[in-house]
């Protein structure tokens, strides 16, 4: 090659970089990223502390990659490039196959579930009323046939079943019910979450744990209400190829159940769905409003009896179905709220409890201690 050619493809290669570093520090900054829906890396304070201890530099390489000018285009082209190269993961999600992407799930540390369980047990004989304790498998484990072939996961059946084992609480067999309608569409393919079908058959679990007559599925009118759903999975996969998902909705939202939320103490009325809501990114957000400290749900079945669950976002498509066999479904979310749970459960006539979570958020939950309060 002559020497111009390479002062050419120099000159254009030093101009291409330096216009993304020119555009990268003159163009708007954004504090949240709708597609990778987070936050995004916030510039780093400069002092001699942060520069000497070396937090300053590891700030300002997230920072920089948070606010590269293009950065959804450079996160869906390196996730293309993992694809043709024969790569099955992305930033921790599968690449399986039917349009789904199933986040890997690690094997969790022993030693912190045994805390976990302890902090269970101890709620089991603080309270006197019974305590019912339930994991949801991830996708990963009910979809594996799904997953390219040897991929890693932890075996969340093995790992269910032995926590199960050793709890003074009684189970609920969310894994069984769930693997028993595999072929079906129970979870969403772009977003962690079960879909409202999976809340269906995870509700029939926990009432027939409770010796409570089950839902008939053909008493309920399946209503679509987004075919547009990219979920959490989606956003962190880096795939922008394939479809998304629907949302379907199955109990309706007939003014029958009056849902109360709590935010720092003060009450606010809310609702099963938040159709607005299916016009943000977050779209899962559409159940009850997204993420609270508590939430009550008041039903017309006044004979019932009282449910709190101890939960996290799996319950907020569960509970349209818990409120036609219970009088009151009091949503407890211990990651927002701090309050005693003994307490809590003397003071609202609670008469069962149900801690109930998907089994990556129990295993990553460092808030599980305050079962004890």
């Amino acid at each position: 090659m002559s020497q111009t050619y390479n002062k050419l493809v120099t000159g254009l290669f030093c101009a291409f970089i330096g216009g993304i570093c020119v555009a990268s520090l003159v163009l708007p900054k954004k504090k949240f990223s709708e597609l990778e829906n987070r936050y995004l890396a916030q510039a780093p304070a400069l002092s001699l502390e942060t520069v000497t201890d070396g937090t300053f530099m590891e700030k300002a390489e997230d920072y920089t990659a948070d606010h590269i000018v293009g950065r959804d285009f450079w996160v869906s082209l390196k996730a293309r490039c993992e694809r043709l190269s024969g790569k099955q993961e992305n930033n921790g999600v599968y690449l399986a196959s039917q349009d789904t992407l199933i986040p890997k799930v690690d094997t969790p540390a022993q030693e912190k579930l045994d805390k976990d369980m302890a902090s269970l047990d101890t709620l089991v004989s603080n309270v006197d009323v019974p305590v019912y304790f339930g994991l949801i498998p991830s996708s990963a484990a009910i979809w594996a046939d799904r997953l390219p072939a040897g991929a890693p996961t932890a075996d969340e059946r093995s790992i269910i079943d032995r926590l199960y084992f050793q709890t003074g609480a009684n189970t609920v067999d969310m894994a069984g019910a769930l693997a028993a309608h595999s072929g079906e569409d129970i979870y969403y393919r772009t977003d962690h979450h079960w879909t409202s079908l999976g809340a269906f058959y995870g509700a029939n679990a926990i009432l027939d744990a409770l010796g409570m007559e089950p839902l008939d599925l053909a008493d309920y009118e399946k209503t679509t209400v987004s075919d547009r759903f990219n979920g959490t999975t989606f956003s962190t996969s880096g795939v922008r190829w394939v479809r998304p998902d629907a949302i379907d909705t199955y109990v309706p939202d007939d003014g029958s159940v009056k849902v109360t939320t709590y935010f720092n103490g003060t009450a606010e009325e809310g609702s099963l769905y938040v159709p607005e809501n299916l016009e943000k990114k977050d779209k899962y957000s559409f159940f009850l409003g997204g993420n609270q400290p508590l939430c009550v749900l008041k039903t017309k079945h006044t004979d019932a009896p009282k449910l709190m669950v101890i939960r996290d976002s799996y319950s907020d498509s569960l509970a349209p179905f818990l409120t036609e066999r219970f009088s009151e479904v009091h949503l407890f979310d211990l990651r927002y709220n701090l309050n005693s749970v003994q307490q809590y459960v003397q003071d609202n006539d609670i008469d069962q409890v149900l801690v109930l979570y998907s089994f990556s958020n129990f295993a990553s939950d460092k808030n599980l201690g305050l079962l004890t309060r």
